[in-house]
C-alpha cells in the first residue's frame, strides 16, 4: 500500500486542507491514484490496539530492487511532493522571515504539518503509520519539498519524524509500544534527534557525551547542540559514547532529572529554535538503549542524506528566485541575464543541483533496498556541502546589493545552506 496515498487519505479528512486551501489538489491526487489502481486506506480504519500487545518489533521491509537505476519519483511520490511543495510555498515561505527573526516556528505551522501526517511515512501500518516498505527516497523527497519553502521551518517540521523513524528502524517491541503511538495520533509530540556537540571539528564518531553502566541502567553526561525545538521537545534520541562499546543512541524523556535545555540560536536555521541539551548525571533504565552496534553508523548516514535533501530543496529555491530576477533586472539598457558572467553563473547552479540530486537519490535508493550505502552517502554529503554553500553564495552575488538585505530571502537561504556541511543528526530519512 503506497505511503503517499495513505498520507493523502489521512490528510483528506483533516480540516487543515480547508484552512490552507489544499483540498482540491489532495482530492485530485487521491482520485487519480485510485483510478490508476492504487489501494488506499482511511485513517479511521487504523487500529492502535495491537501496538500495546507487540510481541516483536515491527520493521518495514526493504524495497524490492527494480533492476534499473531510475531516479524518477513514482506517481505516488510525485503526488506527495506536489502537495508538500504547494504547502511550503503557501504556508512556509510567507512566514519564514518572521520565524527567522523570532527564532521560532509558528505553532500553527507545526500543527498543520502534524495534520498532514509527515511523521507517519516512516512508521509501519500495523503500528498506525502509513509505511508498507522502507522508503528513504520518500524521506528525501519530503525534506527537499519542504526546504523549497524554508530550510529552518523544514527542520522544525521534520524533527519529530526523525525520532519516529529511528524508533521504527531500531526500536525494540517495548520502545515501539511505549512511544510510537504518540507519533501516529492527532497530537504528535515535539521530539528531536540530538547528535551534534558544541565544539570545533566535531566528529560524530568521537563523541564527548559519555555514558556508563550503573545499577542495571546508564548514566549520561555531556552537552548536545543544534537540537531543534529543544525547549518544547518531550522526547530526545541522544547520541553518546558508551564505555566499552562506542557511540550508541539513547531514548531520553524531557522530564528526566539532570536534563536541562538552553536556547542556542545560530547564524542560520533560526526558525528551528535550536538549543543545547545539557546532560548532568542523567540516569536511564536499561530499556533506554536504542538499537544495536550498527544502528548509530546508519543513523549518521541517514541523517546526512536528510541534510543533502534540505540542501537540494533550498538550492532549488535559490535557482527559482534568481532566474526571474536576472531576467527582469535591467542594467545598461538590457537585462543582466544577457551578460555571460550572469548567465553562466545561473547555469552552474542548475548543473550542480542536478548532480546533487543524482548522488543523493542514488544513496537513498540503496539504503531503502538494504544495500551498503556508506560510500554513496559520503559522496552526496561532500558534494551537497560544497556546492550547496556555493549556490547560496552565487545567489547572493547575482542579486548584488539586494542579496545583502532581508527584503529578499536569498540571504537567509545562504545562511541556512552553511549548516549542511556542519550539522549532524537532527533529520533522518
Amino acid at each position: 500500500m503506497g505511503v503517499a496515498l495513505a498520507v493523502l487519505n489521512r490528510v483528506a479528512a483533516s480540516e487543515v486542507l480547508d484552512r490552507f486551501k489544499l483540498r482540491k489538489p489532495v482530492e485530485r491526487g487521491v482520485y487519480e491514484a485510485t483510478r490508476s489502481g492504487f489501494r488506499t486506506v482511511a485513517a479511521a480504519g487504523r487500529s492502535f490496539g495491537a501496538v500495546q500487545k507487540l510481541g516483536k518489533p515491527a520493521r518495514l521491509p526493504h524495497r524490492t530492487e527494480q533492476g534499473l537505476f531510475d531516479i524518477t519519483p513514482t506517481d505516488e511520490q510525485q503526488m506527495m511532493v506536489e502537495m508538500l511543495r504547494e504547502f511550503a510555498a503557501e504556508q512556509l515561505r510567507p512566514v519564514a522571515a518572521d520565524a527567522d527573526t523570532a527564532c521560532a516556528a509558528p505553532a500553527e505551522v507545526l500543527g498543520a504539518m502534524n495534520e498532514l501526517g509527515v511523521s507517519l511515512v516512516g512508521v509501519p501500518e500495523e503500528l498506525g503509520g502509513a509505511g508498507s516498505e522502507r522508503s528513504a527516497v520518500s524521506g528525501v523527497l519530503i525534506a527537499e519539498a519542504l526546504a523549497h519553502g524554508d530550510m529552518g521551518l523544514a527542520v522544525a517540521c521534520l524533527a519529530p519524524a526523525a525520532v519516529s523513524t529511528a524508533l521504527t528502524l531500531w526500536g525494540d517491541a517495548g520502545q515501539q509500544s511505549t512511544y510510537l503511538p504518540a507519533f501516529t495520533g492527532d497530537d504528535v509530540p515535539a521530539a528531536a534527534l540530538a547528535v551534534q556537540e558544541p565544539h570545533a571539528l566535531f566528529d560524530p564518531f568521537a563523541l564527548r557525551t559519555k555514558a556508563h553502566r550503573s545499577g542495571g541502567g546508564f548514566v549520561l553526561n555531556g552537552v548536545k547542540a543544534l537540537v531543534p525545538n529543544a525547549a518544547k521537545a518531550e522526547l530526545f534520541v541522544v547520541a553518546a559514547d558508551l564505555a566499552g562499546r562506542g557511540p550508541v543512541l539513547f531514548l531520553v524523556e524531557s522530564s528526566t532529572p539532570g536534563l536541562t535545555v538552553e536556547a542556542d540560536p545560530g547564524m542560520g536555521l533560526r526558525a528551528a529554535s535550536m538549543g543545547r541539551l545539557h546532560l548532568d548525571d542523567v540516569t536511564l533504565p536499561a530499556s533506554a538503549l536504542l538499537g544495536d552496534e550498527n544502528s548509530y553508523a546508519d543513523c549518521v548516514r541517514l541523517s546526512r542524506l536528510g541534510w543533502c535533501a534540505l540542501a537540494i530543496g533550498t538550492g532549488q529555491a535559490v535557482l527559482d528566485y534568481v532566474i526571474p530576477y536576472v531576467n527582469d533586472r535591467v542594467a545598461f539598457g538590457e537585462p543582466i541575464s544577457h551578460r555571460q558572467g550572469v548567465a553562466f553563473s545561473v547555469a552552474d547552479i542548475a548543473i550542480e543541483l542536478e548532480g546533487m540530486r543524482l548522488v543523493t537519490y542514488r544513496a537513498a535508493g540503496r539504503a531503502e533496498q538494504g544495500k551498503p550505502f556508506a560510500r554513496e552517502t559520503a559522496l552526496a554529503r561532500a558534494l551537497c556541502a560544497d556546492k550547496g554553500m556555493k549556490i547560496g553564495l552565487d545567489g547572493v552575488q547575482l542579486l548584488g546589493g539586494h542579496g545583502f538585505v532581508k527584503e529578499h530571502p536569498v540571504e537567509r537561504w545562504y545562511r541556512d545552506l552553511r549548516a549542511v556541511g556542519l550539522a549532524e543528526g537532527v533529520v533522518l530519512v
